[in-house]
């Protein structure tokens, strides 16, 4: 059995409607869904606050590429567009690959376009806060997540993740 962790974020036009349609489109693989949570932008603080959300999703055949391209498809599907000069710029729909595992426990991936667990999960409270509601005993790089929101660069960031709503958010 494949696991991962998917990290949910929107903040263009619908944002709760954009993550909705993608816990949607994951329902077939759908484990657990975070309650929503409102965060400042991060890395690129010239766009509107973010709705961020973490799923557990499990398919028995999806790999490290799998949940890639499943990921990407729901972007697609929700009209995302890259901008190449803003990196960290606006969104309709980002769905990050965080981490993934099997019944013999963690995944490493390094590839060009996919690194597992995620390079940049561990440094941010928006990931790690609903990570942690979904999955209290996560880990990212044999690290607890509880541990990773306790560094100081982490923990002020975390009083910015201000949930929103709570368990069963995405079926309104």
């Amino acid at each position: 059995m494949s696991t991962a962790a998917l990290s949910l974020g929107a903040n263009l036009g619908d944002r709760e409607g954009q993550l909705r349609a993608a816990v949607a489109g994951l329902s077939d693989v759908l484990v657990a869904v975070s309650g929503l949570y409102e965060t400042p932008p991060w890395g690129d603080t010239e766009q509107p606050a973010y709705l961020n959300a973490v799923v557990l999703v499990a398919d028995p055949a999806a790999g490290p590429r799998d949940w890639l391209r499943r990921a990407q498809a729901l972007e697609s599907a929700g009209g995302r567009v890259r901008d190449p000069d803003r990196r960290f710029g606006p969104r309709t729909l980002d769905v990050d690959v965080i981490t993934v595992g099997t019944e013999d426990g963690p995944v490493t991936w390094d590839e060009e376009d996919l690194i597992v667990p995620h390079p940049r999960a561990a440094s941010r409270a928006f990931v790690l806060v609903p990570l942690r509601e979904v999955d209290p005993s996560a880990e990212l790089a044999g690290t607890p997540v509880a541990e990773l929101l306790a560094a100081p660069e982490v923990a002020a960031d975390v009083p910015g993740v201000r949930r929103v709503a709570g368990a069963g958010w995405w079926e309104r």
